[in-house]
């Protein structure tokens, strides 16, 4: 049954340039503009006007934007829930500006030990991790850490756990990798890896989505029961002001904003394709987080109950819950 027939998220990308050449990702390779405050102004009028409660700026590097913090205090002030992740390269320089403005801001580490960290990452950013977690917590800012969990990182986990997490007292979000188009991570879980991966994930200041994982053992989206609802529940902003669909990794069209980004989602072009979200052909098997996690939020089904624990675990240890309340 679906609960809610509105959008939830915008995965607003600031820009796809990156600062970093993480092997598991392609974004950085692509040529990109970078998106404009008179545009973010008019987007998230029309965000708020669609029902959009959370937007994700996100990219690339969303912090190689000068002006993030003016986007991020833009939506914060508007009502939404902001979120961003970073590789902290650039967060030391930017966190006074972003102080405040960003309820679920994420930093990316992947390994308890600066070689391996850095060398998935193609850059030297573990250090800046850690001084960024020292930076925020002096700004009273709550951090999470975004473990992105491979079979040759596992091992890792509870380092990051021990040594990191927990002393800081941050949140560790335990984000399994996912497979899109030519970019390979390498062997997939396991069933027992699946199975420890479940497990940690029910530990004291540890986010799993538990649905996640029992995606991984169905097999991922199936196109002749879809549980992908990307493009009813999630919009698209490009970098060039383009509306997405029906998500950014399959990005089958891009529809020029022009200013009217409410008009435009309802058009029949449109809606047209987003009635196709998780029955392409390339949705087989399709297990992109970023998608699936508000798929879960808008209908009942085994995934919603799933994930339902993890959600509310996460949003009281956050707060983000009153957020949504008095928006």
């Amino acid at each position: 049954m679906r609960l809610v027939r509105h959008p939830v998220l915008c995965n607003y990308y600031v820009t796809y340039r990156c600062n970093a050449r993480c092997s598991f990702c392609d974004i950085w390779e692509k040529p990109s503009p970078y998106i404009q405050l008179e545009d973010v102004e008019r987007n998230l009028r029309d965000l708020k006007r669609l029902g959009v409660s959370v937007v994700d700026f996100t990219g690339g590097e969303p912090l190689l934007h000068r002006q993030i913090h003016e986007f991020v205090g833009l939506a914060h002030d508007m009502g939404f829930i902001t979120t961003l992740t970073t590789n902290c390269l650039l967060y030391p320089k930017y966190a006074e500006k972003l102080r405040g403005k960003v309820d679920m801001l994420h930093f990316s580490l992947d390994a308890s030990e600066k070689e391996v960290h850095d060398r998935g990452r193609g850059v030297a950013c573990y250090d800046f991790v850690l001084e960024s977690i020292r930076v925020a917590r002096e700004l009273g800012e709550r951090p999470d850490i975004l473990f992105t969990v491979f079979r040759e990182n596992l091992s890792d986990l509870e380092a990051v756990y021990r040594d990191i997490a927990q002393p800081n007292k941050l949140m560790l979000i335990l984000n399994p990798a996912f497979e899109y188009n030519s970019v390979a991570t390498g062997e997939q879980l396991t069933a027992d890896e699946l199975d420890y991966l479940s497990a940690f994930g029910r530990r004291k200041g540890v986010y799993l989505n538990e649905a996640f994982i029992e995606l991984r053992r169905d097999g991922g989206n199936h196109v002749a029961a879809p549980v992908c609802r990307a493009a009813s529940t999630t919009l698209v902003i490009s970098p060039s002001n383009e509306l997405v669909l029906p998500c950014y990794h399959l990005g089958e069209q891009k529809f020029s904003i022009n200013g009217d980004l409410f008009t435009l989602y309802q058009s029949a072009a449109v809606q047209g394709l987003a009635a196709l979200e998780g029955r392409l052909p390339q949705c087989e098997g399709c297990t992109i987080n970023c998608y699936m996690q508000p798929s879960f939020a808008v209908e009942t089904s085994k995934y919603f109950w799933q994930a339902l624990p993890s959600t509310l675990k996460y949003s009281l240890t956050k707060g983000t819950w009153k957020r949504m309340l008095t928006r």
